[in-house]
C-alpha cells in the first residue's frame, strides 16, 4: 500500500494521524495518508508568510516559467494522475483522462496570465486639486492564499487555486478533501520540483477543526473555497481574511424550447446529468421542456439513458461510476423516494446498490421537493413541461442558487431574453449548464457563491490594487 504524507512548507510531515483512502467503487484500500494537526497548520502559516516574501519578489517571467515547468511535469506523470483519480474518487477513466488534461491546461493558462497582470494610469487632473499629478495602479499579491477543494474534481480544482496563486506571486496552502487527497499531494510535490520556493508550498490534509484554524487566521490574505453551500457560507462568517471566493454549486437547470435541435439537446442533457455520477456543481438537475415537444424529448432522453454503461470506473467502457460513498448514495435515493411519496414518477433508474446509483429520471416534480430545490450531487434529473418561454425562465429562477443555466433555442430574441432575465452567473445558449472551459469566468450568485474562478479572474481575487501618485 502506498503511503502519502501532508506537505508543510515544502517538507513531508513525520508525525500525525494515519488514515486509509479507499476506493468508493469496491472499498479496496488505496493508500495510507498522514494527516496533519494544529501544529502543522501553524507551521504551514508561518512558512507561508516567509515564502510569500520570497515569491512576491519573483519577476513575472520566472513565475510563468515555473508554471510551465509544472505543466511539463504533469504531462510526464499524466498516467499516474489518471490512476489516482480513478482509485481515490471512483472517476470513470474517460473522465479521469479529461480532468487531467484540463488540469494541465489550467496550469498553462495560469502561466500565460502571470505575464499579463497589468494596471492603470489614473488621470487625476479631472479636478483642479489633481493638477500636476498622475496616478498609477498596480496589483500586488495578498501574501498567503488558502485553497480548499472538494472530492469531485480533486486535481483540476486544486490547479484553479494553485495556478493563479503562483502566477500572482503568493504562497499557497492547499487543503484537499480527505477522501481524495492523493492527486493534490502529487501536484504539490511537482510544484516543488518545478522550482517554487519550498516555504511557499503546503498541501495539508486535515480535519475540519484544523481547516478552520487555517481559514480564520489573520495572516491569510485570500481564501478560495469550492464545496458545499452550508460549509462555504459558514466559513465566510468565521473567516478573518479580507478576501474570499466561494464556489458552492447549485441545482442547474436547462430550458428546451420547441425550436431547438432536440437530438443534440437530449444527448447533452444525458451527458450533463449523469456524467461523473452527477457529482458536478453544474450537473444538469432540472430540465424544463416546452409542452409541444415534451413527450418526444422524454422518449429520446430515456432511450439514451438506457444505453449508459454503469460499473467499474477503471473500465474504459464505463459511462457512470460510483458516487463518492454509500452514505451519499443513500441520501440521494432517500430524496428520490420522498419525491415519489409526494407524487413524482420514476421513468428510469431509482435503485441503489452500495455506492452505485442508477441514472434516474423523474417527472411530476415540483419546486418544493428536495430533488428539485436542493443540490442533488447525484445522477438524477427532473423533467417538467412548460407552456411559455417566460414561464420557463421563471421556473429556473425559482431557486436560491444561481450558478449556470442552459437554453436550447434557435431564436435570438429568446436567447437574449434568457440572458437578460436568468439570475445565474453564466447562461449557455445551445448547450447544457455543465459546459465549462477553464479560462472563462466561473461562479454564481445567491447561495451559489461569490467571486469568480478562471485564472485571470482568480488572480484579481488573489491580488490587491495599490495606487501610486506622482507629483510632477
Amino acid at each position: 500500500m502506498e503511503e502519502w504524507r501532508s506537505i508543510v512548507s515544502g517538507t513531508a510531515i513525520e508525525t500525525g494521524e494515519w488514515y486509509l483512502v479507499t476506493s468508493p467503487y469496491d472499498g479496496v484500500e488505496v493508500a495510507r495518508v498522514l494527516r496533519g494537526g494544529i501544529q502543522d497548520a501553524e507551521q504551514s502559516l508561518y512558512g507561508a508568510c516567509l515564502g510569500a516574501a520570497k515569491v512576491a519578489l519573483l519577476p513575472a517571467y520566472a513565475r510563468s516559467a515555473i508554471l510551465h515547468r509544472l505543466a511539463d511535469l504533469m504531462e510526464e506523470r499524466q498516467e499516474e494522475f489518471i490512476r489516482l483519480l480513478i482509485a481515490e474518487g471512483g472517476k470513470p477513466r474517460r473522465n479521469a483522462e479529461g480532468e487531467t488534461i484540463r488540469a494541465i491546461e489550467t496550469i498553462r493558462i495560469s502561466a500565460e496570465e502571470a505575464v499579463r497582470i497589468g494596471g492603470d494610469v489614473v488621470p487625476l487632473d479631472r479636478t483642479p486639486a489633481g493638477e500636476g499629478r498622475i496616478g498609477y495602479v498596480q496589483r500586488f499579491p495578498v501574501g498567503v492564499v488558502v485553497g480548499i477543494t472538494p472530492f469531485n474534481f480533486p486535481l483540476n480544482l486544486a490547479c484553479h487555486k494553485l495556478g493563479p496563486a503562483v502566477a500572482s506571486g503568493n504562497a499557497i496552502i492547499l487543503k484537499p478533501a480527505s477522501s481524495t487527497p492523493l492527486s493534490s499531494l502529487l501536484l504539490g510535490r511537482l510544484l516543488l520540483e518545478a522550482g517554487y520556493p519550498s516555504e511557499a508550498v503546503s498541501v495539508l490534509i486535515c480535519n475540519s477543526d484544523v481547516a478552520e484554524k487555517l481559514a480564520t487566521d489573520e495572516r491569510v490574505g485570500c481564501i478560495s473555497f469550492t464545496g458545499s453551500p452550508d460549509v462555504g457560507w459558514d466559513l465566510k462568517k468565521k473567516a478573518m481574511s479580507r478576501k474570499i471566493t466561494l464556489e458552492l454549486g447549485g441545482n442547474a437547470a436547462v430550458i428546451v424550447h420547441e425550436d431547438a435541435d432536440l437530438s443534440r439537446a437530449a444527448a447533452r442533457i444525458v451527458e450533463g446529468g449523469f456524467s461523473q455520477a452527477g457529482q458536478v456543481c453544474i450537473s444538469v438537475q432540472r430540465v424544463y421542456v416546452h409542452r409541444p415537444v415534451y413527450d418526444h424529448l422524454i422518449s429520446m432522453i430515456g432511450a439514451l439513458t438506457d444505453r449508459l454503461v454503469t460499473g467499474d470506473p477503471s473500465d474504459p467502457a464505463t459511462d457512470v461510476g460510483p458516487m463518492i460513498s454509500v452514505k451519499a448514495a443513500q441520501i440521494a435515493i432517500r430524496r428520490v423516494r420522498d419525491a415519489c411519496a409526494q407524487g413524482a414518477v420514476i421513468l428510469r433508474g431509482g435503485n441503489v446498490q452500495g455506492s452505485m446509483m442508477q441514472p434516474t429520471i423523474l417527472t411530476g416534480t415540483v419546486a418544493g421537493m428536495e430533488v428539485s430545490c436542493r443540490e442533488m450531487f447525484a445522477p438524477v434529473i427532473c423533467i417538467t413541461p412548460y407552456e411559455t418561454f417566460e414561464e420557463a425562465v421563471a421556473l429556473v429562477n425559482n431557486s436560491v442558487y444561481g450558478l449556470q443555466a442552459g437554453v436550447f433555442t434557435r431564436d435570438i430574441s429568446r436567447a437574449r431574453y434568457a440572458f437578460s432575465h436568468l439570475c445565474v452567473g453564466s447562461v449557455i445558449i445551445g448547450d447544457i449548464p455543465t459546459f465549462r472551459v477553464d479560462q472563462m469566468p466561473y461562479g454564481g450568485i445567491g447561495r451559489s457563491g461569490i467571486g469568480r474562478e478562471g485564472p485571470r479572474y482568480a488572480i484579481e481575487e488573489m491580488t490587491e490594487p495599490r495606487l501610486m501618485i506622482i507629483s510632477i
